[in-house]
């Protein structure tokens, strides 16, 4: 046990996890940053969806100052977030066979589009359908999941299988099955969740590697500029208009 303070103790596990991402997961983050370069450079547009929790990590590179503009949000009601009441429902949602079918016929996704599913389990009957429709579609899919998920628990879907089993690539966010990273005497139950940390400098690190990948191409990177820095607004409003055909967030 360490001697630090439990703050310490969790701001250690998460740069061990950051690090253990950078060394272990540096091709794949690299071959997802190059499938999203990919997209873009062949007109495709991008989409990033998570529920519950594993939301936060796609909200964060959705209109994002510094991020790609043309990063589309996938919605489903009462799934993205915890705002939905009660927020039992959200889970409850995720475990719906057929959902992600109904979501995916009736949104802009279409072939030679790139979609990034977030789900920390990936056991959910929502996220492995979402993977497979959408590469039934003709949709290239980027999975940020939990490898060790698939061999700790079992697949809440019918087919037995987990998002990492649909996916062009797969991005291993090393979370410990229950996602909790300390563990006290005096506290009943593990505490402490890292994933968010992790999933969000995945996504972002796979969305610098897009930016970079296009540069070094010839191609400049959709980006956006802070609102809060001169000339932001003007910058933002030449990007979202010359894209706008790519972005759905801004009509």
């Amino acid at each position: 046990m360490s001697d630090r303070k439990p703050a310490g103790q969790f701001l250690d596990a998460a740069i061990e996890l950051l690090h253990r991402v950078r060394d272990e997961e540096e091709a794949a983050v690299e071959a997802a940053g190059t499938l999203l370069a990919d997209t873009v450079q062949r007109g495709g547009r991008l989409f990033a969806f998570g529920a519950g929790h594993s939301s936060l990590a796609a909200q964060d590179v959705v209109y994002r100052a510094g991020g790609l503009a043309l990063m589309n949000l996938l919605t489903v009601p009462g799934v993205v977030g915890v705002d939905v009441m009660p927020a039992t429902l959200g889970s409850a949602l995720e475990r719906v066979d057929g959902l992600a079918s109904a979501v995916l016929d009736s949104s802009p996704l279409r072939a030679g589009d790139a979609l990034v599913i977030v789900s920390l389990s990936g056991r959910n009957a929502l996220p492995v359908e979402m993977a497979a429709r959408a590469r039934d579609l003709g949709v290239r899919v980027v999975g940020v999941t939990s490898v060790a998920y698939a061999t700790g628990t079992r697949s809440r879907h019918s087919s037995g299988s987990f998002l990492k089993d649909h996916c062009d690539v797969v991005l291993d966010s090393k979370i410990a099955v229950g996602d909790a990273e300390l563990t006290l005497d005096t506290v009943p139950a593990p505490f402490a969740p890292a994933s968010t940390v992790v999933t969000a400098a995945l996504m972002q690190a796979v969305l610098a590697t897009t930016a970079a990948t296009l540069a070094d191409r010839g191609v400049e990177p959709p980006l956006l500029r802070s609102g809060n820095v001169d000339g932001g607004h003007d910058w933002n409003r030449r990007v979202l208009e010359e894209y706008g055909d790519r972005i759905f967030y801004h009509h």
